[in-house]
């Protein structure tokens, strides 16, 4: 499964320190409690709903053998979108650059670790465990991993160890590992600051452009030039959030990261059309969700959907990353059973699979994620 064609996990969590802005940092707002941001919440739901709707009907692969045919044949008409909906990996990165600037300003380099440490790992750990349990069931046509290999995914770091992946969608989860541990050794080490923020973007968009020139695998691997982008306009995005709207570098960051990212997107989805791919996806539809995913995340950072305070986007962010680990393995059989199975149409089938594996989300966030989160939280800093 080709990196291109999957989507990132965003710190999961409710009340989740990353998603809720102290007001007195931000300009003309006053004082006051901490005021959560819902929007953003709601912007990772969309993201993994995106991501969603291309594993399950915008791509050809396993879901085929779920289907019993390819997508494109389930949803003619909607299929040459859903295969759009991989980009919501780019917006998941520039939602994780605005999260983890906020998480990690004023934190020391131990309580940061503790934070994302605790976040990412109880529920990718049960993700592994259920899906490998679940490919081990006789009657299911998709085989688990080799004990060792199952082992290997529990510490995250299976794709540099050339170790087969459990969850298709984990190669996010490393490259968002080192997007934390970039930031945490240029920004919270030191101590985060402005001038500190502006000088990791800086170089780390021109170290990113020149590894892409060098073609050295160590300097892509480390500096992840196809990705760079997002997170730094995400980190951007924070600093508008942070000193305001008028902010003149903030503004180029965000530019900046917005044509290279998009020049990356395109590189990287773009074909020729051809009748042998499942769909093609145009240089302007691509730009036009790269553009619209920087305009959500700005909007959010500018107060512009603070009017989308819901309560219930809480429990949707809560849910998203626990549903974005488990829905692409477990939904290939659901779809199956409910498809095949049980008779009934692929437009029912599509809706059905996505609401049940909401559920199943929100029982790994109720009994795996808000029980183990704290205990693996104060294990590695007692002062929480």
């Amino acid at each position: 499964m080709s990196a291109p064609q999957l989507a990132p996990g965003a710190p999961p969590g409710a009340p989740d320190p990353a998603t809720t802005a102290p007001r007195a940092a931000i300009p003309g707002r006053g004082r006051g409690g901490p005021s959560r941001l819902r929007a953003l919440d709601g912007l990772r739901l969309l993201a993994a709903l995106m991501v969603a709707a291309y594993h399950f009907g915008g791509r050809n692969g396993e879901i085929s053998q779920a289907w019993g045919g390819s997508p494109a044949h389930q949803f003619p008409t909607a299929a040459p979108l859903f295969a759009y909906g991989c980009l919501g990996v780019q917006i998941f990165f520039v939602i994780s650059g605005f999260v983890i600037c906020l998480s990690g300003w004023g934190r020391t380099l131990r309580a940061f670790t503790a934070s994302r440490v605790s976040r990412l790992y109880p529920a990718y750990w049960a993700a592994i465990l259920l899906v490998t349990a679940v490919f081990a069931l006789p009657w299911v046509a998709y085989k688990a991993l080799p004990p060792s290999e199952v082992l290997t995914n529990l510490t995250m770091l299976q794709q540099p160890l050339g170790v087969d992946r459990v969850l298709g969608v984990c190669w996010t989860l490393w490259a968002e590992l080192r997007f934390y541990a970039l930031f945490a050794l240029c920004v919270v080490l030191p101590g985060a600051t402005r001038g500190r923020v502006v000088l990791f973007c800086a170089g780390w968009t021109l170290a990113a452009a020149l590894a892409q020139a060098a073609h050295q695998p160590f300097l892509d691997t480390v500096l992840m030039p196809e990705y760079a982008p997002f997170f730094i306009g995400g980190v951007g995005l924070y600093l508008l959030h942070r000193y305001g709207a008028r902010d003149p570098i903030g503004w180029a960051i965000v530019l900046v990261s917005w044509l290279t990212g998009q020049h990356y997107a395109v590189a990287g989805l773009w074909h020729a059309p051809s009748a042998d791919a499942f769909s093609y996806r145009s240089t302007a539809g691509i730009i036009a969700v790269v553009t619209l995913g920087f305009a959500l995340v700005a909007a959010v950072a500018l107060g512009r959907l603070r009017w989308a305070n819901w309560r219930w986007l809480t429990v949707a962010g809560a849910l998203t990353y626990p549903f974005y680990l488990v829905h692409e393995h477990l939904g290939w059989v659901v779809v199956r059973a409910l498809h095949h199975g049980l008779g009934l149409p692929s437009y029912a089938t599509l809706p059905l699979t996505v609401a049940l594996m909401l559920l199943l989300a929100w029982v790994l966030h109720r009994f795996v994620e808000r029980p183990l989160t704290p205990v693996l939280k104060r294990s590695i800093d007692p002062r929480h």
